[in-house]
């Protein structure tokens, strides 16, 4: 049997927001990558036409599937993060649940000769006190490059796109309160990077040797506040926002709130938040040396979010209208030409 161009590459977390739209762009350039998911069906829920003999059921927790999965793969896409479930109290549990995922992954992927692993995980320094959200994507890229496959690690701060969480508590927020009251991690600073942008790294890599054993930090091109970015969004809505900061306003009190606000589970929210008070921005740019992108602006990111949310594909739970100013559309029009 004839084997399909792009079969010898697997990829995990299919169903999630990076994995799809890696998925799609991997198909654009004629791949057709094996897709390791937990649900069929959820998975045919967006990819109804994919070949059947692509897509294996299972999970990275020791299952037989995984082993079969990975019988004659190069190279492996490894997209799967716990983050804390749709409650506080799973928060504690996702660290570990990433560390025994990634180690089973490693054995599986040693036994079945894997030459290369990419991996998305976080910014942030290790000496800076990390968050355990951070922290466990430092653990799970070590664990990664401990095996005998050759690791290509990504590192990014907040991803935008729709459908996104960092996107999604970004747009109820800014859209649902006039006057924001936030933690005093709101002017720690960031570097964004547009979901397109991100994949354009991710399935670029693949033709580019030097990428090989490598850790590369992903950012846009703007590196501002949390305070700036919620700003900058209400400018392009054509919204007049205030933000104000208490310092007795904990990530845990916050996430409850958020939750409350955005289809975003606490659970999510609360790992998130508490990795906001890391500055998370490129320390270096080698990628850009390797890869050269044109690289997103974020208020560019945020319309072009907002337009897929009102026009598809990247259809949400959510039935808020998301409205953009002919201003903003032309823009947008302008710096993508």
């Amino acid at each position: 049997m004839k084997r399909k161009r792009g079969e010898n590459i697997l990829l995990t977390g299919t169903t999630g927001f990076v994995g799809g739209r890696l998925l799609r762009e991997l198909s654009k350039r004629g791949l057709s990558p094996r897709c390791l998911v937990r649900s069929v069906d959820k998975f045919r829920r967006n990819f109804s036409d994919y070949p059947a003999d692509c897509v294996f059921e299972g999970d990275l927790f020791g299952s037989d599937t995984l082993r079969k999965a990975l019988e004659g793969v190069d190279l492996a896409y490894y997209l799967v993060h716990s983050m804390g479930g749709h409650s506080l109290f799973d928060v504690a549990q996702f660290a570990e649940r990433d560390r025994w995922a990634a180690r089973n992954f490693v054995r599986a992927a040693n036994k079945a000769g894997v030459k290369r692993i990419v991996y998305l995980g976080g910014l942030g320094e290790i000496a800076d006190n990390l968050s355990k959200h951070l922290m466990s994507r430092h653990e799970v890229a070590d664990i990664l490059e401990s095996g005998l496959a050759k690791a290509t690690i990504f590192r990014a701060a907040n991803i935008l796109g729709a459908g996104g969480a960092p996107f999604e508590i970004l747009r109820y927020l800014v859209e649902r309160l006039p006057l924001m009251v936030v933690p005093r991690w709101v002017d720690t600073r960031c570097q964004p990077i547009d979901i397109e942008d991100a994949i354009a790294y991710l399935a670029g890599c693949i033709d580019h040797p030097a990428t090989e054993g490598g850790e590369f930090d992903i950012g846009g091109p703007d590196i501002i506040t949390y305070r700036e970015m919620m700003l900058i969004y209400a400018r392009v809505r054509g919204l007049k926002r205030v933000v104000i900061s208490l310092p007795l306003l904990t990530p845990r009190l916050s996430s409850l709130w958020i939750s409350l606000l955005s289809p975003v589970p606490a659970g999510v929210v609360s790992p998130l938040l508490e990795g906001l008070r890391n500055e998370v921005v490129c320390r270096e740019n080698r990628i850009r040396q390797i890869l050269p992108l044109n690289l997103t602006p974020l208020e560019v990111s945020i319309c072009k979010a907002l337009v897929e949310v009102s026009r598809g594909p990247g259809r949400l739970a959510s039935l808020q209208a998301c409205f953009l100013t002919k201003s903003c559309i032309g823009q947008r029009e302008r710096r993508l030409l």
